[in-house]
């Protein structure tokens, strides 16, 4: 997957129209405790509190060019697609349907509302949540979005062009970038071949949902279970093919992060920097700790993909350090 500088740029454009760049942070508390310069990419500060939000904008700026005609879209989610779904197509006047899996975050189904999406809940994860999507699509003749997609992925690589061009002169050694369906990991992939950096990717799966490590291992798609209980943005059953490809070409490897690995991260991420990360936006983190005798001396980039943790859920993962 490859984007033009005019591409990029028009990408910019489109985001910038709705929200400002988010800040990228070397927090001396973090460099402390990696022993590496640490700097985070900030996506939690979105109006939407995650990084989702600029791939929804590029998308349907495509849509109106390219599907004038379309007036109701339909979506899956576990939530942070589908508030970008809902905050672009709130901006372009149209009508928003999202699906989620049963047992959704109660606080992200409450923010798709706010934004004036329809919510139905089918199924007891995102693929069965996505199938429903999908026969909607086809009985109500909605226009369907797919979780991954070349427009979502340009939007998303804004993000890390920001934080690649605000650190160029000393670009980080590595950059840490959690994996649910692969849109960041391709966005940042993306942003390192427009900025013309040297930075090592490294993505990042929960240890309760391997799909995409397997695949990147085993060099094609394998399907695997999801039990994660902290990291539902990284909940994947089953990678999609062209993320995949991406990811093999481009990450200098994938690892894993436990939930408890994620729940420490999470509070190391609230006692030294005072931001709130879900948990797949505090799962760089996690891998950075746990490979962080590999990077000790260097600079490390993380990515806080998002903040949208229930309220309930984060104040027991802060009791139970």
């Amino acid at each position: 997957m490859h984007f033009t500088h005019d591409e990029i740029v028009a990408a910019q454009r489109t985001v910038y129209a709705a929200m400002p760049p988010t800040p990228q942070y070397a927090w001396p508390l973090l460099a402390q405790r990696l022993g590496a310069t640490v700097w985070a990419k900030h996506e939690n500060h979105t109006p939407a509190g995650a990084f989702k939000i600029r791939g929804g904008l590029t998308y349907f700026e495509m849509l109106a060019t390219a599907h004038p005609e379309v007036r109701h879209v339909v979506s899956a989610t576990r939530g942070n697609h589908g508030q970008s779904v809902g905050f672009a197509a709130r901006r372009h006047g149209l009508a928003a349907t999202v699906v989620v899996p049963h047992g959704n975050s109660v606080e992200k189904n409450a923010a798709m509302r706010a934004l004036g999406v329809t919510l139905i809940e089918h199924g007891d994860e995102f693929q069965t949540a996505s199938e429903h999507a999908a026969r909607l699509a086809e009985r109500d003749g909605l226009h369907r979005i797919p979780s991954f997609h070349r427009d979502l992925v340009r939007g998303v690589a804004t993000a890390y062009v920001e934080f690649f061009d605000a650190l160029k002169d000393n670009a980080p050694d590595v950059l840490f970038v959690p994996i649910g369906l692969g849109s960041g990991f391709a966005g940042a992939a993306a942003a390192r071949a427009h900025v013309g950096v040297k930075t090592k990717l490294i993505g990042v799966v929960s240890a309760h949902a391997t799909a995409y490590r397997d695949s990147f291992l085993a060099g094609h798609v394998v399907e695997s279970p999801v039990s994660t209980v902290l990291a539902d943005g990284m909940a994947c059953r089953t990678p999609v093919p062209e993320a995949l490809e991406m990811i093999r070409r481009e990450a200098d490897d994938v690892v894993m992060v436990s939930d408890a690995e994620v729940a420490e991260a999470m509070r190391v991420l609230f006692t030294d920097t005072h931001n709130v990360a879900e948990g797949a936006g505090a799962a760089a983190l996690a891998a950075a700790t746990q490979q962080r005798e590999r990077w000790r001396g260097k600079t490390v980039g993380i990515s806080v993909s998002g903040g949208n943790v229930d309220a309930a859920m984060f104040g027991e993962v802060l009791q139970k350090r």
